[in-house]
Order: structure tokens, then C-alpha cells, then sequence
């Protein structure tokens, strides 16, 4: 086997022990000048909620503090520092222009609270990202309430219940694909609906006669991810739809894999009624660790009484403010209105590529997803054959045999110098490896990772226990393995019902 090629050294990174073990008696990052105003007695102006001590805390000089704390960033692995090819999870770059409006000063410092006539600006940015957003989804109206893409399902399913019973009846079931997200089935049971699973045709696509026998007057919508998690577009979308429609349900589309789909088709107009964005994967706001997000919920005209109030309107006398007397809405679903500043972030997102540079990146990442799934197709097990947009899913099958599984080539991934795929997902593929590279990497970095995925595959044929025993180059190696695929298989139950 040849020499295994790493990427650059990405930066000199140290062990770093606990601030308090650096803490020493009298050391200080401050020094305040002698005090120029009467003195307070903080005890008679706080009484018992006066805090006597600050109990154990690390005494500790300012370079101590600076170094330890950048010492432990060097721990991280950041879009900034290299590909990110988490598959279903779009981890693009965030354009730094983005960050540069969102501070500017009257955007940043602006409060919810403050009156609507000097909120115009704030107010535009919200109205004007809503009809981008409904321009690109071809849906008729939008709220943008909802902070995460699973926040959105919410919503979403929360107007399709409020309009199955505006029709008389809110109906039972919600279906949903296996080739769903896994957010799907928890968020219809919140609502209150039963879950029934439909399985994919042999394509990894909705099975259209399946969806036919299955559907009736119980079931409330669809929950469709589109394309779905194994990166394919559902090719009898219209059917599907229509199918639908016709016993008097609704089709919801989750949104997540829209980085496959901006500026060549819209969802509204292939019979889509109700669907949310993540605007942290396709336009480009932080995923920040776990937030702030941001799901807006697109809805047909049918769904548009139904929406969250307040909604931004465009008043007689041409100012902009928000309307609460909505009778028919499901309420707030968020407070205030929603995480602003990932509005300001997506706007300028679109603003800067416009719709040609939307549409060149919405290729581009289905380009790079297809030239990996070209470079390692053969060496990886790829068990649908069927045409990949945005991302590609490979198995296990053929590292299995020498007992290396999809969490071991992954680990041995981090000695290379990237962050691993995703892993185990989704489930209806058996030791799933699912690489999702967006439209940000370079050629040379998707030649990096083909070439790294291509020598685990060989060290795993004539060297197993090096990928089983991997990460060889981190701090940690692995953890206790015999408790976490309990967790694992425990959340999936309560998660999946499975």
C-alpha cells in the first residue's frame, strides 16, 4: 500500500489541562484605578441576595486566560479549517460579508420591542426575505417564526392539522417515506398523529402504488424529503402529489436537501403545499452549534390563514408592520419573530449571488456530490444505482467482510485530516456512508478526500486492525463501544418507533 497522504498540517495544537490547576493565589487579569465616587454599601443595598464569596474561582493572569482559551479552539474543526462532507446537513461556507452585515449597527443593536416606526429597516429585510424565499419555493406566502428546521415540521404540521379540521375532520395519520428524515415521525406524534411508514421501491424512490393503497381519508399529508436522504429526486413527484390531493391530504416537503433544488425547480410548482427551509444549510447562515437556526415554513394560499402571527404587512399609508388579528392562525410559535439576525445573514446570502450565481450553486453541488460518488464508486458498496443530486450514500458492505464498518472508516477519516461523513444514515441502507460535499470545495479538496477514502479502503484489505483502532492522531481515542451503540439503538426506538 502507498504512503497514506495528509492533508496540511492544519495548526500546532497543545494538551491543555483545566484553568484551575493554573490558578495560583493573587494572580489577576485586571487592575482598576482607586475609586473616584462614594462607596456603596453593597450589603445594605442588595440585603440577602448580597453574594459574600465568589466560592472556588481560578485566580489567574490575562496572557493565562488568552492562551488557554485559544489553546482550546485549536481543538476544533471548523468549516474554515476544511471539508465538511456531513451528508444531509449541507455545511457550507458562510460567506464572511454575511457576518459583516449582520453587525452593522443598526441592524445588530435593533430590539423586537422597539416601536414599528423606527423598525422600517428591520421590517424590509424580514418582507424582502420572505418574497425571495417565495419566489424561490413557488409557494404563496412564508413565515419565518420557526428556528430550526424541526421547529419548521412543527409548524407546518401544526397548519395541516389546523386545516383538516377547518374542513371538518383533522384526520389520523401522517405517512412518511423511509427514506424520510428522522425528525419526520417525531414531529407528526407531537401533533398528535399516528406515523405510518411507507417503503421505498427498489429505485429508493416512493413507491407510487404503495402511496396509492396506503392513502385514504385518515391520512392528514405526506411528509416527503425531497430529494430524499439517499440524495435522489423523486422522479413521480406529480403523481405523488396528485395522488395525494385527491383523497384530500396534504404533501409537506422537508426542505433540508433544497441546496439540490434552488434555481432549477420549485417545489410549489410540482404540488408541494406546505414546506420549511433551513436557512443554516441552503443559504448559508451558522449551524453554530445546535443554533441559532432558522425554519421557515412556506405555505399555499390554502394554509396562508393558518400561519403564525404576527406577519409582516405593507399598511395603507405604505409603512411596514406586523398583523395579530388573525383569527384562524395557529398562534406564536416562536418568540418575538423569529432569529433576525439569520435573516439579515440569508438575505445577504442571496442578495450577493443573485439568481444566476443561486442557480450556478445549486450545480455545483450536485457536481462535486457526483464527482465522489464517480471517484469511489467501486471501492465502496453503492446499493442504489439510481441518479444522486446533492449527496451520495455508499454502505459498508465490502469493508464489513474484513470487520471494519461504516463508524471505523470514519474514525480512521480524522487521521486524514477531514471530518467524518455521516454515519449510520440513513437507515434504510446498512452501514450507511453518506457524503455530502456542497458546492464549496475546490476540486483539489474533493481529489484529497476521494484519495483518502480510496487508502482506508486499501489499508482496510491488507491492514484491518489500523482502521479498527483508529483515530491514531487525536488526543481521545475511541470510547467505550459496548455502551454507545445501546444509546444508539435506543434513541432510534423512541425516535423511529423501529
Amino acid at each position: 500500500m502507498k504512503h497514506m497522504t495528509r492533508k496540511a498540517t492544519r495548526h500546532v495544537n497543545q494538551n491543555e489541562g483545566l484553568i484551575f490547576e493554573k490558578s495560583g493565589a493573587g494572580k489577576a487579569a485586571w487592575k482598576l484605578p482607586p475609586l473616584d465616587v462614594p462607596d456603596v454599601d453593597t450589603g445594605k443595598l442588595l440585603g440577602v441576595t448580597e453574594r459574600k464569596s465568589l466560592g472556588n474561582m481560578p485566580e489567574v493572569s490575562e496572557i493565562e486566560i488568552i492562551r488557554h482559551f485559544t489553546r482550546l479552539s485549536t481543538w476544533n474543526y471548523a468549516i474554515d479549517l476544511g471539508m465538511y462532507p456531513l451528508g444531509s446537513c449541507t455545511m457550507k461556507y458562510n460567506p464572511r460579508v454575511n457576518e459583516v452585515v449582520s453587525r452593522l449597527e443598526g441592524l445588530a443593536n435593533g430590539h423586537p420591542y422597539q416601536p414599528e416606526r423606527i423598525s422600517q429597516g428591520a421590517l424590509r429585510i424580514m418582507k424582502t426575505l420572505s418574497e425571495c424565499l417565495i419566489e424561490i419555493t413557488g409557494m404563496d406566502a412564508i413565515t419565518l417564526q420557526p428556528a430550526a428546521g424541526a421547529h419548521g415540521e412543527l409548524t407546518g404540521l401544526l397548519m395541516v392539522r389546523a386545516f383538516q379540521q377547518a374542513n371538518g375532520n383533522p384526520r389520523k395519520k401522517i405517512l412518511i417515506p423511509d427514506s424520510a428524515h428522522g425528525t419526520n415521525p417525531a414531529t407528526a406524534a407531537m401533533v398528535g398523529y399516528s406515523v405510518e411508514k411507507m417503503t421505498s421501491n427498489a429505485q429508493g424512490m416512493v413507491d407510487v402504488a404503495a402511496l396509492t393503497a396506503q392513502s385514504n381519508e385518515d391520512v392528514a399529508a405526506l411528509m416527503l424529503t425531497n430529494p430524499n436522504t439517499l440524495g435522489i429526486f423523486e422522479q413521480e413527484i406529480h403523481k405523488i402529489a396528485d395522488i395525494m390531493h385527491d383523497k384530500g391530504g396534504l404533501l409537506y416537503m422537508d426542505g433540508a436537501n433544497m441546496n439540490a433544488l434552488v434555481g432549477k425547480v420549485r417545489p410549489g410548482d410540482f404540488g408541494v403545499d406546505v414546506m420549511h427551509l433551513n436557512l443554516h444549510k441552503t443559504f448559508s447562515t451558522p449551524h453554530g452549534g445546535g443554533g441559532p437556526g432558522s425554519g421557515p415554513v412556506a405555505v399555499k394560499q390554502v394554509l396562508e390563514p393558518f400561519l403564525p402571527k404576527p406577519v409582516v404587512i405593507t399598511k395603507c399609508d405604505g409603512t411596514l408592520g406586523f398583523e395579530y388579528d388573525r383569527p384562524h392562525s395557529v398562534g406564536r410559535v416562536r418568540s418575538f419573530y423569529g432569529n433576525f439576525g439569520m435573516f439579515v445573514r440569508a438575505l445577504a446570502y442571496i442578495m450577493a449571488n443573485g439568481p444566476d450565481g443561486l442557480r450556478q450553486t445549486t450545480e455545483d453541488a450536485v457536481l462535486n456530490a457526483n464527482y465522489i460518488r464517480k471517484g469511489i464508486e467501486g471501492v465502496y458498496d453503492l446499493p442504489y444505482a439510481t441518479r444522486t443530486m446533492h449527496e451520495v450514500v455508499f454502505s459498508d458492505k465490502i469493508q464489513a467482510k474484513k470487520g471494519v464498518k461504516t463508524m471505523d472508516i470514519a474514525k480512521r477519516l480524522i487521521d486524514y485530516g477531514f471530518h467524518p461523513y455521516t454515519t449510520a444514515f440513513p437507515l434504510i441502507v446498512p452501514g450507511a456512508l453518506m457524503i455530502e460535499p456542497t458546492e464549496s470545495e475546490p476540486k483539489e479538496e474533493l481529489d484529497l478526500f476521494i484519495e483518502a477514502m480510496k487508502s482506508i479502503a486499501e489499508e482496510v484489505e491488507e491492514d484491518p486492525q489500523l482502521v479498527l483502532d483508529a483515530p491514531h492522531s487525536t488526543r481521545v481515542s475511541r470510547e467505550d463501544q459496548h455502551f454507545w451503540p445501546c444509546v444508539f439503538r435506543l434513541t432510534v426506538t423512541v425516535v423511529t418507533g423501529r
